[in-house]
């Protein structure tokens, strides 16, 4: 069996690791980072680049990159690149790949199973399309887990006293707050809450909005029509923003990024840490709501959590420590690190799965209501929110309508009274209903949401025993034909990437050897020499013909005949 890898696929940034030997490993990506950008950028020569080139090159290249695909899981939308759409999924699949090679480079195997989290407050389309991007990439996506329930996980495995344990992520894009009891190798979800539209892209948002608007003020021109000035002044809204949390304040410059008639145009202002908690003031308060609800759910009192862990990238921020401080009571937990606890977890997972970690059970819950319309426009609940996971439960329904033999079954998920208020999770038909007044047949509904949360409905006449079931997939989602299409285009594309790349290293050996071969040719004999001059004639011909078995066979005569003058 394979290893068992971990990911994290986060707004900003990913990682991954991998338990072996006993322990939680992060893999070190192939440029050495333990951590990779959540970044894909399309060459004008039809390359992908992922990660931190991908980063490096959006300020040329703001048109042809794609960041923050995360918070557009589920949904609609599409990015044009070249003439093509890509959904978020297959955005997504490209940072898996990516990931996914730079752990069988550093195992030295083929991976094929993974953990994937995604945040508590993930709808079940979100799951599903996660789920359906890790397909694409290649992966057999084992389990999807929560991150705040991973990164207990990373906290809690070796932890033997019972204790109560909040969770607080304030990642790239999205926030999750979930309290967890941890006893005796049991980690039981109590309660979570979120945003998923809450985030540090967020914070970055304000910050560049306010160098727009000291930058308009002072020089009368507006930066926001130039794309390449835009990224600038996003890179420098995210760099001050980390900058501000070890530092009271920071300076922000950004030479030659405009020009009137008078020439060149820099912009240099300084952000004071004040200044930001004032601009940022509104995220880190909307963070507290779904703090308290998650509380007041779980039913546990405030004096009796002992921990609390600081997870993503933007806990760091001071005052969101000190928000969160004030809130509980207590000082935040940073005995583990907040850009890599969630992934160590997943894998920590995966070693569950695979039999390697014993004596560990996690218990998640359900993050959403689940219910169906019902007459009026009613949002009926089936399933309430934070429920253990996995369920199945169900409840009987009638017939609205006198002799109708047709029922309609809209799958609703949120807490609101109505159902055009919550999300419409899809909808099918259950025929074959016996003819009987209003009120008189039974419609047994029955959802099942399994340990990854993800929907299965199914809607049963009790009379006639009349069946239809269906796995829930969102009609923003894929189709299992565009997955698998896009499945076999990643393969592809993955198989060219891998020719292009022996090609470059053939290209690359070929180049080293003729710089050898120059380098001794002016040091030998005429007849040594002529045979040299002979070898590097054949190679730069091969070069030439681009065939790489020709080029290989004449850099082998090559190097042999360079070692053989040595």
């Amino acid at each position: 069996m394979s290893k068992i890898i971990g990911i994290d696929l986060g707004t900003t940034n990913s990682c991954v690791a991998v338990f072996e030997g006993g322990e939680r490993v992060i893999i070190p990506n192939a440029q050495g980072g333990r951590t990779t950008p959540s970044v894909v950028a399309f060459t004008k020569k039809g390359e992908r680049l992922v990660g931190e080139p991908a980063k490096r090159q959006a300020v040329t290249n703001p048109e042809r990159t794609v960041s923050s695909i995360k918070r557009e899981m589920g949904s609609n939308y599409r990015v044009k690149i070249d003439g093509k759409n890509y959904t978020p999924q297959e955005i997504s699949a490209i940072i898996l790949q990516k990931l996914k090679a730079d752990a069988e480079n550093y195992l030295g195997e083929t991976v094929t199973d993974a953990v994937i989290t995604v945040p508590a407050y993930f709808t079940d389309s979100q799951r599903q399309a996660t789920k359906d991007a890790g397909t694409i990439a290649g992966l057999n996506v084992l389990r999807i887990i929560n991150e705040p329930t991973a990164a207990a996980l990373a906290y809690g495995i070796d932890k033997e006293q019972a204790q109560k344990v909040l969770v607080y992520d304030l990642g790239g894009g999205t926030f999750d707050v979930s309290v967890l009891d941890i006893n005796a190798g049991v980690i039981e979800v109590l309660a979570t809450a979120g945003n998923n539209r809450l985030g540090g892209d967020d914070f970055d948002s304000s910050v560049t909005a306010w160098i727009l608007s000291e930058f308009r003020k002072e020089k009368n021109i507006d930066l926001s029509r130039d794309h390449g000035a835009m990224q600038r002044v996003k890179d420098a809204a995210e760099k001050a923003k980390m900058e501000l949390s070890g530092f009271p304040e920071t300076t922000i410059s950004l030479p030659y990024i405009a020009s009137d008639r008078r020439g060149p145009l820099h912009l240099e202002m300084t952000l004071t840490r004040a200044k930001f908690n004032e601009l940022t003031a509104h995220l880190v308060k909307a963070t507290i709501e779904p703090m308290r609800q998650a509380v007041a759910d779980s039913g546990v009192n405030i004096r009796d959590i002992s921990k609390v862990l600081m997870v993503g990238g933007s806990s760091r921020i001071p005052a969101v420590q000190e928000a969160v401080r004030a809130y509980v009571g207590k000082e935040p937990f940073k005995g583990i690190n907040p850009d890599e606890c969630v992934a160590l977890g997943a894998c920590l997972q995966g070693g569950v799965l695979a039999g390697k970690v014993g004596g560990l059970l996690l218990l998640d819950v359900t993050p959403l209501t689940l219910g169906i319309e019902t007459f009026g426009g009613v949002c009926t609940p089936v399933i309430e929110r934070n429920t253990t996971l996995p369920i199945t439960k169900s409840q009987i329904f009638t017939t609205a309508a006198p002799y109708q033999t047709t029922v309609e079954v809209n799958v609703l998920q949120g807490e609101r009274q109505y159902a055009n208020q919550n999300i419409s999770l899809g909808r099918f038909r259950l025929h074959g209903v016996r003819r009987a007044p209003a009120g008189v047949p039974q419609i047994e509904v029955t959802f099942t949401i399994d340990t990854n949360g993800i929907v299965n409905v199914a809607a049963r006449d009790v009379d006639t025993g009349v069946r239809q079931e269906i796995t829930v997939r969102s009609s923003t989602n894929m189709s299992q034909m565009d997955i698998d299409r896009a499945a076999y285009e990643a393969r592809q594309y993955e198989a060219k990437q891998a020719q292009r790349q022996q090609q470059e290293d053939t290209d690359e050996r070929a180049r080293v050897l003729l710089r050898r071969a120059e380098e001794k040719a002016g040091t030998l004999p005429k007849n040594e020499r002529e045979l040299l001059e002979f070898g590097v004639k054949r190679v730069r011909k091969a070069m030439k013909s681009r065939s790489r078995q020709d080029l290989n066979s004449a850099c082998d005569e090559l190097e042999k005949a360079l070692d053989g003058l040595n």
